[in-house]
């Protein structure tokens, strides 16, 4: 991952970098298309950031994520 992509995450998100690779990892050996995986990722997510995500935003997650709709430009959001 690129430093300062990860530099502008740790910013907006108060989440340090160790974190999000050891997240990124866990994708990355896991089955990203496997849903208990994801829903494991995203309330971890939301529980380091304090940000709740409703089960309506997680399934909208999962289904981009199932789908292959994740923007491939996603650096741009951050």
């Amino acid at each position: 991952m690129n430093e300062s992509f990860l530099n502008r995450i740790e910013e907006k998100t108060n989440v340090n970098k160790d974190t999000i690779i050891s997240l990124a990892r866990r994708l990355q050996s896991g089955n990203y298309k496997d849903e208990n995986t994801l829903r494991s990722i995203i309330r971890e997510l939301s529980s380091i950031t304090g940000r709740e995500v409703t089960k309506e935003k997680e399934n909208k997650i999962i289904e981009m994520i199932i789908n292959d709709k994740v923007p491939k430009d996603i650096e741009k959001y951050v």
